[in-house]
């Protein structure tokens, strides 16, 4: 599903605007309409942070850009509380916008990516607070973009320890 809201979104948005999609997540902003947070790289190589309010006018689907700020002017992310599963966290901007993801997963896929971009475009200092920095930096071993892989490596991982320490001789 969201594999089709992203084709959805980069068709209708974001290639019309000259800007590649990197990552999008869905917030808990309004009860009545849906909402997306997202990131994307415009043709200039600027990142921009893009909120958009997704609604429905018959069967067509239609985007539209509620607020757009560029990574540039983010100060800082704060995750909140870092050893809790929680989705809520805030960014800095001249003001400070308190929002809450769907999930406290979806919530670390995008400060992963605003990351990497960051690494990537600007390079400059940017505060991420309240997170746990081994799901958040790229050169951690657990580091992934699919879950289900890195799910399946930490049970490899386990599964061969097991097998080493099941086929060492005791000695008495």
């Amino acid at each position: 599903m969201s594999s089709l809201v992203k084709e959805d979104l980069e068709k209708k948005l974001f290639k019309p605007l000259s800007q590649n999609l990197y990552e999008f997540i869905e917030i808990e902003f309004s009860v009545q309409d849906r909402y997306y947070l997202c990131v994307s790289v415009t043709k200039n190589e600027e990142v921009k942070i893009i909120m958009v309010k997704h609604y429905r006018i018959g069967l067509d689907e239609k985007y539209e850009v509620t607020k757009k700020w560029s990574l540039n002017d983010l100060r800082m992310i704060d995750g909140k509380e870092a050893d809790t599963d929680n989705p809520f966290f805030d960014l800095h901007f001249k003001k400070v916008y308190s929002l809450e993801a769907y999930s406290c997963a979806s919530k670390y896929a995008f400060v992963r990516t605003v990351n990497k971009l960051n690494h990537a475009y600007l390079k400059k200092d940017l505060r991420i607070v309240n997170f746990d920095s081994t799901y958040i930096n790229d050169d951690s071993i657990w580091s992934s973009n699919n879950k289900d892989c890195l799910v399946l490596m930490r049970i490899c991982f386990y599964a061969f320890n097991l097998v080493c320490l099941s086929l060492c001789p005791l000695s008495l």
